[in-house]
């Protein structure tokens, strides 16, 4: 049995949209693109993401890393982590073979598919960004870890990983840290809801 750890890098008004670079995502007429960049600190929240033995990712962010990290020839660490892990995609309109190594695309209804992934694999999946396939897991209560990357800025637009209509969640605090750049490492754990003591007035 494995866990479901979704890794967000947020704005502290909850935006997830775009945090990498101006042009990866304008929908909705975004304009704050890179937004996390001055903040960045190398590995931050790696530590808190368990098990990890492969990842889960949108088509989107499947498409946004392999256009960037697949060439990279600077030594960067994380260059053979991502292209030697294991990748599971959730995409209608991507078809098999995946050019990315190492990539496998999630036939069928994705949320179905993970919750089998979740039953047969005995190592995490790691969700890096994907916001849209995050917040389908959710509403199957299939996230069990949130690694969230919480920058110190208000954007006032974008999209937001807590949208409006989302489930309620309960969620522990298990661990909290801070970079020297001041985001905010939060993990929270899946928790049952908190009982109500009801008393007398």
């Amino acid at each position: 049995m494995s866990n479901v750890v979704a890794f967000v890098s947020l704005s502290l008004d909850g935006v997830m949209q775009a945090p990498a670079r101006p042009d990866e995502d304008r929908r909705g007429g975004f304009e704050h693109g890179g937004w996390a960049l001055p903040y960045a600190s190398l590995g931050a929240g790696m530590d808190q993401t368990g098990n990890t033995g492969a990842m889960l990712l949108g088509r989107l962010t499947y498409e946004d890393l392999y256009s960037v990290w697949p060439n990279r020839t600077d030594g960067n660490p994380f260059t053979p982590l991502l292209n030697n892990t294991q990748k599971y995609v959730a995409s209608t309109t991507l078809q098999e073979p995946l050019p990315w190594m190492n990539s496998t695309l999630l036939t069928g209804d994705a949320v179905e598919a993970v919750a089998k992934l979740k039953v047969n694999l005995d190592h995490d999946l790691l969700i890096l960004g994907s916001g849209e396939l995050v917040q389908s897991l959710m509403r199957r209560n299939l996230v069990d870890k949130f690694v969230l990357l919480i920058h110190p800025l208000v954007l006032g637009s974008g999209r937001r990983l807590f949208a409006d209509d989302g489930p309620y969640t309960t969620l522990a605090l298990a661990n909290v840290s801070t970079t020297p750049t001041g985001v905010m490492v939060a993990t929270y754990q899946r928790a049952e809801s908190p009982a109500i003591e009801i008393t007398d007035a």
